[in-house]
């Protein structure tokens, strides 16, 4: 055997050795995964790196740019609020050149100089500038949920589609490796025949009423509430706290939700529960937030499967590991020979063999990613669809508004996945919650 084979070989397992121990998966799937990482791929385009215009310049638009700011460049940025926007231009200057700052995204979109867009704008203006993006002929990375409701989903995925455009969504745990082990292993049997799924996220915020204040000079509040309804301004409305009201969002549910309910969505395999009900664990306080801090929701699918989500009364509703009553920020899967947890720290099993005996050659493969904004950029240059796409993306939304709208209305329902509408004897109340009136101009006039 030719020796610097045999030096290269000893090298690579012996890689293979500190990334299993480090990261505590499998050595197995290291060395599949770390073969695979080496193996010959095609050169890069000669396009070289792209031109992104960054809308949404919040904590999450920061990070997303941050990330996408290795494969390409920001050359604007946008946002309603004047600070955020100019913050983001300071932040991704480049030898000595600022992104150019914009605070109307049509504006943005505009430039012929931008191929891709980051949005990490708040949920409710989600579908709105991804439509627009698309007909500009932009491909998006876009935020987590896909959209504020239901119905929004055809309407992006229409657009999406028309224009020929990558998308993105921001499902980000969909390229990390555990989740993926996970996923594959149960989609293979690993487990059993899978009987349930439990969820565990952080819960939301009690809090409230609030004073309302003047609007800040810097905030342009009106195209800031954009389709929502007309409000008095309150701090605790805008920005990071958005999420737990529902005129702009969906809550818990919809926030880390969104990222566990797409992992329990692509181990199933299934496109939707066709059942589910849901308790509300806490009320919202007069005059204050309105979605629900804490609950439980269960769906239960055709084939029988259950899958139940639980919020946790967890220190940190930004994603801490463990909460002070011991129960995890995960996934359980539960099957009839065992089970999986898995979150972003860890993956255990109730048997160590599950997760040390390798899978067969001729097991069902998923797609694979290592960087979510790597392989959306990478999907821009080669015009393939990345591992989470715009329909991927309005399924796993739709999980979300399913258990979001159980709570609003209190009810058992029954969904029908084909025609994307609830049936049944409570059908009528519950989809009222598909779709909601857009407050003119920002409407989908305004994109049209």
């Amino acid at each position: 055997m030719n020796k610097s084979f045999q030096i290269s070989r000893r090298s690579f397992l012996q890689r293979c050795s500190v990334v299993a121990a480090a990261s505590g998966l499998p050595l197995w799937f290291v060395q599949r995964d770390l073969a695979a990482a080496e193996a010959p791929h095609p050169s890069a385009s000669p396009n070289g790196r792209p031109g992104l215009g960054l809308i949404g310049c919040g904590g999450m638009g920061m990070g997303d740019a941050q990330n996408a700011s290795r494969f390409g460049d920001i050359l604007a940025v946008c946002d309603v609020d004047r600070n955020h926007a100019e913050g983001a231009a300071k932040k991704f200057s480049k030898d000595g050149k600022a992104p150019t700052v914009y605070g109307d995204f049509r504006k943005l979109l505009e430039r012929g100089d931008i191929s891709a867009v980051v949005q990490a704008t708040p949920d409710h203006w989600h579908t709105l500038i991804n439509i627009a993006a698309a007909k500009a002929k932009k491909d998006v990375y876009g935020e987590k949920p896909l959209t504020l409701t239901i119905d929004e989903g055809r309407h992006v995925i229409k657009g999406v589609r028309e224009n020929k455009i990558v998308f993105q969504n921001g499902t980000q745990q969909r390229s990390s490796k555990r989740f993926h082990l996970t996923c594959e292993l149960v989609r293979n049997g690993r487990i059993g025949t899978l009987k349930e799924v439990h969820v565990f996220v952080p819960g939301g915020i009690l809090g409230g009423p609030f004073k309302s204040v003047p609007v800040p000079g810097e905030l342009n509040y009106d195209f800031w509430l954009g389709q929502a309804p007309q409000a008095e301004y309150f701090t605790e409305r805008c920005h990071r706290t958005f999420r737990w009201w529902y005129d702009y969002a969906g809550g818990p549910v919809t926030d880390w939700g969104a990222h566990h309910n797409d992992i329990a969505y692509w181990a199933i395999g299934l496109l939707a529960p066709n059942k589910v009900e849901s308790k509300v664990l806490a009320e919202p306080i007069p005059g204050g937030y309105t979605t629900f801090s804490e609950y439980q929701v269960n769906y239960t699918y055709a084939n029988g499967i259950r899958l139940n989500i639980k919020t946790t009364k967890d220190d940190s509703i930004f994603g801490s590991v463990v909460n002070k009553d011991g129960q995890h920020n995960g996934i359980r899967f539960v099957g009839t020979e065992g089970w999986i947890w898995v979150n972003r720290d860890e993956i255990t099993a109730s048997d160590p063999h599950l997760l040390t005996t390798p899978l067969p050659e001729s097991a069902v493969r998923l797609y694979k990613s290592n960087n979510h904004m790597g392989n959306f950029v990478d999907c821009v240059r080669s015009r393939q669809l990345p591992i989470c796409d715009v329909e991927t993306g309005h399924r796993s939304a739709t999980m979300c508004h399913l258990g979001a709208i159980s709570l609003r209305t209190g009810l058992k329902l029954e969904w029908d996945s084909t025609t994307e509408k609830f049936v049944g004897w409570h059908a009528h109340a519950a989809n009222k919650y598909l779709k909601r009136e857009m407050r003119a101009p920002y409407d989908y006039s305004m994109v049209s």
